[in-house]
Parts: structure tokens; C-alpha cells; sequence
């Protein structure tokens, strides 16, 4: 049910979260179809450029992601840290999930690097930052009395 608590009017807040709920489902389930944000790639001096992920990391001042050796992704936007799936950022939850890993027990190694697409996880990067990004300011546009307007 919809409060009417600011004047803005039942019918108009209810458009507010239909349109917002619209543009959140394309951006959610279409996400490997957006361009990824424009992060700047910092290639390594003396190192040759690979796309390989074995862990990466984040600096320091979060606004850099090392990928590896080779490249660090740059100009990373604080809103990024925003979005959260639970208690940590959908960033936070990309490294620790596309990282190769090995089994204990059974030895099976999980590498989520892709032969086929070699740029696979670095574009992923870049799109959940998009993604990211875009859910802030769409939850900010959504009326002040339900939590947007910052």
C-alpha cells in the first residue's frame, strides 16, 4: 500500500515506482548487453596485457580494481559501493566470485576465466559498475518519502 505523505499523490508515486521498476528489470536482466563503464585500463610497463584472473583486488581507496600483473582498472565511481547485495557491493561480490579456486577436498580446480572470450571478466567489471551506477541514480529519482531524493 502507498502512503500519500507528501502531496505528491498516490497515483504519482505508484508511476514513479512502475517506471523505476521497469528501468531496473532491463538494466538487471539485460546487463552483459550494456556497455561497460568507461574505467580506464592501466596496462603494466614491461608486462604483456592478459585478461587472465587468478584473484583480483581492490586498492586501497577502492577506486582502482588490480586484475592482474598486466592491467588495473582505474577511475572506479565511489557510488559504485552503494548498490549492495546484502552487506557487501555487487562489485565486492564479482571479485570474490570470478577468481580461480581450487576444491580442497577433491582438488577441482574452478578457473571462471573463458578461452572463447578472453575479456570476459574484465567487461563484466565494467558492467557491473554500469549496473551498479545506474540502480543508485534510479533509486535516488524514486520519491524522498520512500527512500530516493538524495
Amino acid at each position: 500500500m502507498f502512503l500519500n505523505t507528501g502531496g505528491t499523490g498516490v497515483a504519482a508515486d505508484f508511476r514513479a515506482f512502475a517506471a523505476a521498476g521497469e528501468k531496473l528489470a532491463r538494466l538487471h536482466v539485460e546487463y552483459e548487453e550494456l556497455e561497460p563503464w568507461p574505467l580506464a585500463w592501466i596496462e603494466s610497463p614491461g608486462v604483456p596485457l592478459s585478461y587472465c584472473v587468478e584473484k583480483m583486488r581492490l586498492a586501497k581507496d577502492k577506486l582502482a580494481l588490480v586484475v592482474n600483473d598486466s592491467l588495473t582498472l582505474e577511475c572506479i565511481p565511489p557510488a559504485v559501493f552503494e548498490y549492495r547485495l546484502g552487506n557487501r557491493s555487487a562489485l565486492d561480490w564479482v571479485i570474490d566470485q570470478y577468481q580461480v579456486s581450487e576444491d580442497k577436498r577433491s582438488g577441482i580446480r574452478s578457473d571462471p576465466n573463458r578461452a572463447d572470450d578472453p575479456e570476459y571478466i574484465v567487461r563484466l567489471v565494467g558492467q557491473f559498475v554500469r549496473v551498479s551506477i545506474e540502480t543508485v541514480e534510479i533509486i535516488n529519482g524514486l520519491p524522498a518519502e520512500f527512500g530516493g531524493g538524495k
